[in-house]
C-alpha cells in the first residue's frame, strides 16, 4: 500500500499483517504451481494453464510499483487482470488437480481484496 500516504481506508489492515500473509500466499502459489508441472502430461491446455499462471504472477511483481507510485487506475486493472487470469488457471486445472486449484482461493480472496483497498485508494484520489 501507499505508506507514506496521509489516506488510508479504514478497513486495510496493518502492515505487519502483509508480510506473513504473502508469505503464505507464496507457498500455496507455488504448491500449486509444483502440483501442475508434476503432473503435466495428464493437463489438457498445459501451455495456456502455464501462460495464466505466469501473467498473474507477472502483474502481482509489478502491482506494488504501480500502486505506490500513486498510479491507481492502472494498479486496479492490474488487479482486475491477477484475478481473472487466477480464475482462468484454477478452471483449467480444477478437474485434473482440485487440490492445486483450491490452493490458489486464498489467494484469489486476498488479491480481490486488495482490489478494494486500490479502488478505495483511486475514489480518494478524485476528491
Amino acid at each position: 500500500m501507499t505508506f507514506d500516504s496521509e489516506y488510508e481506508p479504514f478497513f486495510q489492515p496493518p502492515g505487519w499483517v502483509i508480510g506473513p500473509v504473502w508469505a503464505v500466499l507464496y507457498t500455496t502459489l507455488a504448491m500449486s504451481f509444483i502440483s501442475i508441472l508434476s503432473k503435466k502430461e495428464e493437463l489438457q491446455q498445459f501451455n495456456l494453464i502455464i501462460a495464466c499462471f505466469i501473467i498473474q504472477l507477472a502483474l502481482n511483481l509489478a502491482w506494488p510499483s504501480q500502486f505506490n507510485s500513486e498510479k491507481y487506475l492502472i494498479s486496479l486493472l492490474m488487479i482486475i487482470g491477477m484475478v481473472v487470469f487466477s480464475l482462468a488457471y484454477v478452471v483449467l486445472i480444477h478437474e485434473t488437480i482440485p487440490f492445486a486449484s483450491r490452493l490458489m482461493w486464498p489467494y484469489i480472496a486476498w488479491v480481490s481484496f486488495a482490489g478494494l483497498i486500490n479502488t478505495a485508494y483511486l475514489l480518494n484520489s478524485m476528491n
